[in-house]
Parts: structure tokens; C-alpha cells; sequence
């Protein structure tokens, strides 16, 4: 399954009429059985095949009944001359502090021919500049004999770079890409053939850390805290494609994520798919086909018994190295999920995926290029470790067992504390994912829009009881009897299905942004990365999910958004100490942060202001102690706003807000506030370019505010003033139409606008009950927030809109509840 295949069908076409293309396909030979309760993988029956092990079902995933047989990916037609380039192996090496840098390549050329050839390889590195204008760093040119009918390997001349500019994950810096084209001409017959690639310079190390056992990354020398996702699939029935795919990764560079873990059970995505993660700085932590897991009675299943076929599986390994090598996000190769391969298998890997030794070295033991006795190019890979399975070698315990998760709902002061996990990093920790309302509504039968019966148990906590529809879809509780009590419920009993999902996205947006948060607050003292399971779902589950298979993010997706900022003020949930976490390369100096407290009617109780601080670059610094709670008389629901800031120009660098109860109790309180509209004023600017629209909304909580001795607070600086709001957009280019607006939404009550969300719909007069009229995707600068009185925020929205649409824009939020149109 894992195996491109290239077949000449020169001799066989017909030049003067139609050609049709027959395929024989076959299912796997060990296709399992449908389980007759929840359970994983079904005994693992196509673990024996070499195939991807999802469409057995899952914990997470109802089986895929035919097992995906047939072509899942393309099937292409190209034309070359007699010499055809196979397979190039692009490989940096960096010297003089990453002031001086080798690119190497070595590649095969196949002449198909039956006669010599006399041919000009041509190599070409460039970048882009603007549009399609290109400029050239490197041209060179060799001259070669290939005889006939033959594989020949040629490894080209190293060509040196000064100072080239660098790739970066997420978050640390720009992902700089050249592109490398190599042609080969051959004399009597022109251009044979053509290859290209995006490549970035950059070198990525790997140990297991000392202080905390967990694998540490650097990319370019610098360590980089991982805070990553699992990933599946983009679609489980294997409709992928270069849209899909590059919304797919742009939402996790929106959430700030900078690693994705191809999971074992799953694929090895298409070209496409790295393509986007070298575009948004995604390392990609590969797995090949492997997974020891459970079956559906929870036993641990040895892997001893598959794949059957370890020649095909060796085959596919080498192939899909060479397919996916050069692009600089592939940070590692891991053997499988949980348990290794089989040991002739792991041997094998470990073999032909030995390091180089200049990677093997951490140090500078080499001062330049032609100190490297060995082609580095012409290793399968050589540049990246291989770690045998998920839970090996600084991942997990380090020994294989299977010391990862918890899958389930937490107490979100939980993830604070130190006995939470107790490995350095942990490449699998989940919790709930409910879809937005919509989309339940769009993707199941109505009678399956009933919400969980909440059955009151004798120990005082609460179990939840899901339709069979949502069992189905894999629901995932939001209480876990005899330890976490239910999250919905301290919102109040939801009366409606989308009752329900708006408490669903409060505890969404507090669960991920806690586990990510707790994570940060213990950086590098005793994490040095964790990944979610899973950030996305290949279909239309109720669980394990940051956006659906819609496309819709989750409030979740805002929460991770939020906490995984490279620089971020937060509160550790277990000390209540406000902290600092600044994960770049740069000190920051001079900032000070805002510490204030706001009832929902809008008063502010409580005020704390730390000015002239330094944080360290790579660190987590706890400040000071957030002592409201303990004050005289304290609201028994409170929110409360951080903003770290530049002192020098109160430039906004991190805000937060949270909104907390006293200890012991809930947020019941806000019900009632959901009576209390306050006044909105949102002005919106739209640029629209064909289909594309970029919406930018600037929303003012119009409520007066109570007097401040903030500077902060009273320079307003969170977002523009209306008329430089204008201004700046007005610049943008003439040759996009642009629309203004204004809309303002006049409440009764003064007070806090509390998580207030935008979606985006295909304007109809009349809809249906169940009709799904959501524009998707859409992405957004921020979601689910909230607005303090006097306070300004710009959001902006990008979308693509169907031929014959006509968009409206809507927000809706806990104190709107029916929706207001804006655009």
C-alpha cells in the first residue's frame, strides 16, 4: 500500500486513438471483523497486511467496511526522453555557527534507452522573491556519459552558501524555502527529463535530556519545546487533496502547534501534505506501519505475528524514505505506535536509517565540508534519528510500556501538577471533543440530536448516559465518576442540544488550554514536550478533536491557540501564581504585566500591576501569587484578565482571560447572565478578491468601563482606535473591491462580553430545520473570547466563498445567544 510503482508503457499506447487504463484491484488478505462492542483494531487481524490498521476501527473510529481497497492515491501519466531522474537526496551541512553551509545531492539517472548517451545535468537553486520573479544563487552544469539500458548513481558537486536563510519550526522563526530544480538534457533529443523541490537549510538534533529523561529537539542549535498533535488522517475514506490538505496543516500552525506525529496506525501522507508543513513550520514526527495496541476486551496485542510479508514492508520503508526526505519539517523516523516492528524488521530500519556521523555528533568536531570522509547524500537518509516505536527512547518511560494519556476529561488544575505525568514527554495525552451544534445537527439523523441523560450516582458524581447515536460516534463523557466530577453540569443542566454544546466548548477551550498551559509551566524542569491525542479526525467522531471533519473549529482549537503562544501569560491553575512562558530565543526585557479581576456586571474588584520585569529566553518564570480569592468578600464566579506587555510602549504581547470560581464551587452564576445583552460596536472592513473574502473586524465592548490607575488599561492599546482601524486597512492593494460596515448591537446591562464567537453562512431566505448552511472552512485570528468593558479587539476572518454565494457573517456568544447577522 505504501509503494509507488512506475510502469513504461511506451510500447504499449496507441498513438492514433483512445487509451484505456484497467486496474485490478484486491482487498487486504486479512480484512478482520466488525467487533461487536467498542474496541481497537479489531484483534488487529490487518496488522498481518502492510496496510494502513485505522479501518479496523478504533476506540475513536467505527471500522471502514471495505477496508479502503482499491487506488487511494494518484495515478499519473508522465512523458520523459530517454534519461529519467530518480528519486534526488538533498542534504545540508552546516559550519562557522550555521554561517556556512554545503548543500550535497546525489540522485540516480535511468537511461532507458538502448543506446549511450551523452548528456548535460543541469542544477539550478534559487528563491523566490515576489510573485513569479526568482532569484538565482547557484547554476551548475556537468557533462556525462550513461551506457545503455542502465541505473547509474551521480552525486553532484557540493555547492556552498553564505548565511543562507534558515528554516524554522512554528513559533521560532521564518520557514525559508529555496527551490532546487535539476534537469537533463540530452544531446539529439533536448530536455529528457525535470525535477524540482522546495528545500529549507536547517539541522535537526535530537538527545534524550538529562535533567528531565524526555527527547529533546533542536532545530538549528536552539532547543525547541514541542507542543504538538497526533494525527490520523485528513479523511478516513482517503479523499485527500492539496486544499484539504492545506487547511488541514494551517490550522495547526493557527493553534501554534509546531509538531504533527504521523501515527502508525494511519498512512504515510502524500507529498502535499509535507509540502504545507515545510510552508508553515510543522515538524513531522513519521511512523511507518506498525501498531501495538488493545483489543476490544482492553488486552495489550503483541505484535509478534505481523507484518506476514517483511520483504514488501522493507520495500515500502525504503521507498517512502526517499519519497519524503527532503523536506526539512520530517524531524524523525519512528518504528511504530507503542511496540516495535518485528526484531528482523527493526534491524533492518536501523540499518539503512543509521545516522551520518556528521549527525551523530552534537559538536563541531567537523570545521568543514571535505572533512566529511563518507557522501552524505548518498545515505538513504542519514540525517534523522530512528526511534523503534512511539514509546521508546525518551518517549513515555523510554521501555516500551505504554506510559501515555490519559484520554479522558481532567480537573483543569490536574494538568498543573507535578504527579500529573511523570516522563519527560508524552507523545499521547487527550480529552473530550464535541462538535459544534451545527454540526451534529449536519452530519447525523434527527433523532439523534438528543443530549446525554445525566444519571446522579450514589458517590455524588455524575454519569453520563449518550444516545446510540452518539455512541456511534465514539461520544466521549465530560465527567469520569470517582474522580472528575462533570464539567458540563457546573455550568447548570443544559435544556437543549445547543445548550449543551456551548457548555461542551467552555470546558473544550478551559480542558486544552490547561493541558498546555501545564505542560509550559513545567518546561524543560520537567517536560520537554507533549502531543496531543489527536488534534483532528479522519471522520465525523464526537470525540479526540480540535477542528471536525467539517472543517469547524472547536473552541478547544482556541484554547491550544492561546496557551501554545510563543510568548504567554497564564495562571497555574494549582498555585494560582501568574507566569511567564517565553519559549523563543530572546530575552524579554523590560515587560510588565496587568493583572486584573471582573465581575459579569462589569466592575473590577481587584487590580495588581508588575512592571520593569526580565523573563530569560527558554524559560518559565513564576511572578507572583493571584490573590484575589483570598480577599475580603470575593465574587463566588469572577473573571480575570492577564496582559503581559512592553512597559516602554504598553505593546501587547500575551493576554488571557479565565473565568474561575471560588474553591468548591461552580459556575452556575452564569446562567442567569445570559439575560444580560451588552452593548456591542463592530466595524468591519472587507476585501474581496475573486472567491476569496478576508473579513477584519474590530469588536468594542461599549460598556462603560469603571475608573482605572492603569496606564495600560486607560491607553485602550489592546486593539485600534477606529480610525487608524481604517486607516491601515484602506492601504490594502486596489485591486481587491472593499466594503465597510458598522453594526451595533445595543444592550441593557453593562458588564463583560462573554465567549463571543463568529461563524460565517451562505445567505438563504428560507432554511430548512437541519440545513447546513456554514461556509467551511474559515480561519480566524481568534474565536471564543471575550471582551471587559471599554475593551477593543480586531479579528480577522478568511474564507473562500462557493460561485453564486452571497456570505453573511454572524456572532453569537454566552450573553447572545440568538445570533446577530453583521455582514
Amino acid at each position: 500500500m505504501f509503494r509507488r510503482h512506475s510502469i513504461d508503457i511506451t510500447n504499449r499506447l496507441n498513438p492514433n486513438g483512445k487509451n484505456m487504463l484497467a486496474i485490478l484491484v484486491h482487498p487486504p488478505d486479512h480484512p478482520g471483523r466488525i467487533p461487536t462492542q467498542d474496541g481497537q483494531g479489531v484483534r488487529h487481524e490487518i496488522r498481518k497486511d502492510v496496510a494502513a490498521q485505522y479501518v479496523d476501527g478504533w476506540d475513536w473510529m467505527t471500522p471502514i467496511r471495505d477496508r479502503n481497497t482499491g487506488i487511494w492515491d494518484e495515478v499519473s501519466l508522465y512523458v520523459t526522453g530517454p534519461v529519467k531522474i530518480v528519486d534526488p537526496h538533498l542534504v545540508s551541512t552546516f559550519f562557522d555557527h550555521y554561517n556556512r553551509v554545503y548543500l550535497h545531492t546525489t540522485m540516480e539517472l535511468v537511461n532507458r534507452s538502448n543506446l549511450v548517451v551523452e548528456c548535460s545535468l543541469n542544477f539550478q537553486v534559487g528563491t523566490e522573491l515576489e510573485g513569479n520573479i526568482f532569484h538565482v544563487e547557484h547554476v551548475h552544469t556537468k557533462n556525462l556519459s550513461i551506457p545503455a539500458a542502465s541505473r547509474i548513481q551521480y552525486t553532484l558537486p557540493e555547492l556552498f552558501f553564505y548565511k543562507p536563510n534558515l528554516w524554522w519550526p512554528n513559533g521560532m522563526g521564518k520557514q525559508s524555502l529555496y527551490n532546487v530544480e535539476i534537469t537533463v538534457d540530452v544531446k539529439g533529443y533536448g530536455e529528457s527529463d525535470s525535477w524540482h523541490q522546495h528545500f529549507g537549510f536547517r539541522k535537526i538534533e535530537s538527545h534524550i535530556d538529562s535533567v528531565t529523561g524526555g527527547r529533546l529537539f533542536k532545530v538549528n542549535g536552539q532547543p525547541i519545546f514541542i507542543r504538538g498533535g497526533n494525527w490520523v488522517s485528513s479523511d478516513g475514506l482517503l479523499r485527500l487533496s492539496k486544499k484539504r490538505y492545506k487547511t488541514d496543516i494551517k490550522f495547526h500552525a493557527d493553534m501554534n502547534l509546531n509538531m504533527i506525529r504521523c501515527w502508525g496506525g494511519g498512512v504515510a501522507e502524500r507529498p502535499e501534505f509535507y509540502h504545507y508543513c515545510d510552508i508553515y513550520g510543522l515538524m513531522v514526527w513519521q511512523e511507518f506501519w506498525i501498531s501495538g495496541d488493545y483489543n476490544e476486551k482492553g488486552i495489550p496485542l503483541p505484535n509478534q505475528v505481523g507484518p506476514l510479508d517483511h520483504e514488501l514492508f522493507m520495500v515500502c520503508v525504503r521507498d517512502t524514505v526517499k519519497l519524503l526526505r527532503n523536506h526539512p519539517s520530517l524531524a524523525l523516523w519512528v518504528g511504530g505506535n507503542n511496540q516495535p516492528p518485528p526484531n528482523d524488521i527493526n534491524t533492518a530500519i536501523k540499518n539503512e536509517l543509521k545516522l551520518h556521523p556528521y549527525f551523530e555528533s552534537c559538536n563541531n568536531e567537523y570545521k568543514y565540508s571535505k572533512d566529511l570522509k563518507d557522501p552524505i547524500s548518498e545515505y538513504l537518509d542519514g540525517t534523522r534519528i530512528y526511534v523503534q516505536a512511539s514509546t521508546w527512547d525518551g518517549f513515555g518511560n523510554g521501555k516500551g510500556d505504554l506510559a501515555k494519556g490519559p484520554y479522558e476529561i481532567q480537573n483543569p488544575e490536574d494538568f498543573f501538577k507535578d504527579d500529573f505525568y511523570k516522563y519527560g514527554f508524552n507523545p499521547e495525552v487527550g480529552s473530550v471533543g464535541m462538535p459544534v451544534a451545527d454540526t451534529v445537527r449536519a452530519t447525523i439523523p434527527k433523532q439523534g440530536w438528543n443530549i446525554p441523560l445525566f444519571k446522579e450516582l450514589s458517590n455524588g458524581y455524575v454519569h453520563e448516559v449518550p444516545n446510540p447515536i452518539w455512541k456511534y460516534h465514539k461520544y466521549i463523557p465530560h465527567s469520569k465518576p470517582g474522580s472528575v466530577h462533570s464539567q458540563i453540569l457546573l455550568y447548570g443542566t443544559p435544556k437543549d442540544l445547543d445548550d449543551f454544546c456551548l457548555k461542551a466548548h467552555l470546558v473544550n477551550y478551559t480542558q486544552y488550554r490547561a493541558l498546555l498551559e501545564g505542560w509550559s509551566s513545567h518546561m524543560w524542569r520537567k517536560y520537554t514536550g507533549v502531543l496531543i491525542w489527536k488534534t483532528q479526525n479522519p471522520w465525523t467522531g464526537f470525540r479526540g478533536q480540535l477542528y471536525d471533519h467539517l472543517h469547524e473549529q472547536t473552541a478547544g482549537f482556541y484554547g491550544c491557540r492561546c496557551a501554545a503562544e510563543p510568548i504567554h501569560v497564564q495562571l497555574n491553575l494549582a498555585t494560582y501564581f501568574v507566569e511567564v512562558v517565553n519559549t523563543t530565543s530572546e530575552e524579554l526585557s523590560d515587560v510588565g504585566i496587568e493583572v486584573s479581576v471582573w465581575d459579569p456586571e462589569g466592575a473590577c474588584p481587584y487590580e495588581q500591576v508588575f512592571d520593569r520585569l526580565n523573563i530569560p529566553s527558554k524559560q518559565t518564570l513564576a511572578i507572583s501569587e493571584m490573590k484575589y480569592p483570598k480577599s475580603e468578600n470575593p465574587k463566588p464566579v469572577y473573571f480575570l484578565l492577564l496582559k503581559l506587555y512592553k512597559t516602554s510602549d504598553n505593546k501587547i504581547l500575551s493576554r488571557n482571560f479565565y473565568w474561575l470560581h471560588l474553591p468548591g464551587g461552580d459556575y452556575k452564576l452564569l446562567e442567569q447572565y445570559k439575560r444580560n445583552k451588552v452593548s456591542l460596536k463592530i466595524s468591519s472592513l472587507t476585501s474581496i478578491r475573486g472567491s476569496s473574502y478576508e473579513i477584519r473586524m474590530q469588536i468594542e465592548n461599549t460598556s462603560k468601563k469603571p475608573e482605572s490607575t492603569s496606564a495600560l488599561q486607560n491607553s485602550n492599546l489592546l486593539g485600534k482606535k477606529p480610525s487608524l482601524f481604517y486607516k491601515i486597512l484602506e492601504n490594502i492593494s486596489a485591486k481587491k473591491s472593499i466594503d465597510k460596515g458598522v453594526t451595533e448591537i445595543n444592550g441593557s446591562s453593562a458588564g463583560v462580553a462573554f465567549f463571543l464567537h463568529f461563524s460565517v453562512h451562505a445567505y438563504k431566505e428560507d432554511v430548512r430545520e437541519s440545513e447546513d448552511t456554514r461556509i467551511l472552512p474559515v480561519h480566524y485570528s481568534d474565536n471564543y473570547f471575550s471582551l471587559v468593558p471599554g475593551e477593543v479587539m480586531t479579528v480577522s476572518l478568511k474564507f473562500e466563498v462557493p460561485k453564486g454565494i452571497t456570505p453573511r457573517v454572524m456572532l453569537r456568544g454566552w450573553n447572545y445567544q440568538d445570533g446577530h447577522t453583521l455582514l
